[in-house]
């Protein structure tokens, strides 16, 4: 199977449908995704990445269809991880000295991974490969985004820039092409993708767009790795990147708890009804982190001003679910977001100051002493978490 992209470059990558986990069970795809795969044919003939690994057979026979193997003058390897690289060993078994453009650094990652010694060519930003009939492949590296082998490639002429993970999204779509898929579902899993993948590298990547844009590129396309191909206003999702990377925030506060027998429930919904009493026109989104997908929660804090956490207090700790949670914030390395944190207790109550202090080595501002109720709340323990809310949409 093979989509044109445009003129003489083909995407002939792998549609994921089943999808539902990624980066181990470190990412949920509720989408599916793609792995997106390109072939560029003018006077010399050029593969831009390959597929996942558990694809491999298929992607070479279905490249077999589309080219003769031994026709394919280059390899490049935009990125090394095992989704973009994983059919690159069995493709090698056919053409095995066929040359590999990447960065130094994607040939640590592709040795160490598969113990070859490939044809690598090492490139840097402003290496080209002249492809014949006027154009040109030019590599961008896009270190730590999100890995240090990254790089971003450019076909002048045909204005195509394969971003590699920028830009991208775990979106099965069978369009392929923004304008053919689900602007409400791309615009979510694009913001999803940044939120948990991309977030912690907003300063490197705030000077990364900056060197792109001083480029002065023309771009008519930006193909992706994940995700859909961006032919229709492509510089919105740019645009969009450029508003994300400056510690984004809407209008929002979002409430995540978990709860051993619902007296921390109840903490949480009073709180937002505090919160809304003062603040009509804040969004106030509230979960349990239990039953609650962490990337999706992840994302709504991204969009957030503030998160409001709670826990009861169990072995003197919050609940584990909690922790690992909060764990998982620290690593996305958010900014300029403020926090707070309540919960039930029946003995001790450490919990909620746990939190606090973890919340406050992540980086968020902490911007009141916790709410503990002991036991379970009453009226006057409704009352109070009520007043916090109001409190807290206030400051």
């Amino acid at each position: 199977m093979h989509i044109k992209v445009k003129n003489n470059v083909d995407w002939v990558g792998f549609i994921d449908t089943e999808l539902r986990q990624f980066h181990g069970s470190d990412y949920s795809t509720h989408k599916g995704s793609t792995y997106n795969s390109y072939l560029v044919k003018e006077e010399k003939t050029v593969l831009i990445d390959t597929v996942y690994r558990p694809y491999s057979e298929q992607f070479v026979t279905n490249l077999m269809s589309e080219v003769d193997l031994k026709s394919i003058d280059a390899i490049v390897v935009n990125h090394g991880e095992v989704d973009h690289s994983g059919a690159l060993p069995r493709l090698m078994e056919f053409i095995p000295d066929t040359p590999i453009y990447c960065t130094q650094k994607a040939v640590d990652s592709l040795t160490g991974q598969y113990h070859k010694k490939w044809n690598f060519k090492v490139v840097k930003t402003g290496d080209s490969l002249d492809v014949g009939n006027g154009k040109q492949l030019i590599f961008v590296e896009m270190t730590m985004l999100h890995w240090p082998d990254s790089m971003a490639t450019y076909l002048s002429g045909d204005n195509i820039l394969f971003s590699n993970d920028a830009f991208g999204q775990h979106y099965a779509t069978s369009g392929l092409f923004n304008d053919l898929s689900d602007k409400c579902t791309l615009d979510y899993e694009s913001l999803k993708y940044y939120a948990n993948i991309l977030t912690p590298f907003n300063i490197l990547l705030k000077r990364k767009l900056a060197q792109v844009i001083a480029l002065n590129l023309t771009i008519d396309i930006i193909a992706t790795s994940h995700g859909v191909i961006w032919r229709d206003n492509p510089m919105q999702i740019v645009e969009k990147y450029l508003a994300w990377c400056d510690d984004y925030q809407e209008n929002q506060i979002t409430i995540v708890y978990d709860t051993m027998w619902e007296g921390t429930r109840i903490l949480a919904d009073e709180i937002a009804s505090g919160i809304t009493e003062v603040d009509k026109d804040v969004t106030v989104k509230v979960y349990n982190i239990a039953k609650t997908d962490k990337n999706d929660v992840a994302t709504e804090i991204f969009r957030s001003k503030m998160v409001v956490v709670g826990s009861p207090t169990v072995g003197n700790d919050m609940l584990s679910s909690m922790a690992g949670f909060l764990h998982f914030l620290k690593e996305l390395k958010m900014k300029k977001k403020k926090a707070a944190t309540f919960g039930c207790y029946g003995w001790t109550g450490e919990a909620s100051d746990i939190m606090a202090t973890y919340l406050e080595k992540a980086g968020y501002e902490v911007v009141s002493a916790p709410l503990k109720n002991k036991w379970n709340p009453d009226k006057d323990g409704l009352h109070l978490a009520r007043e916090y809310g109001k409190t807290l949409a206030s400051s």
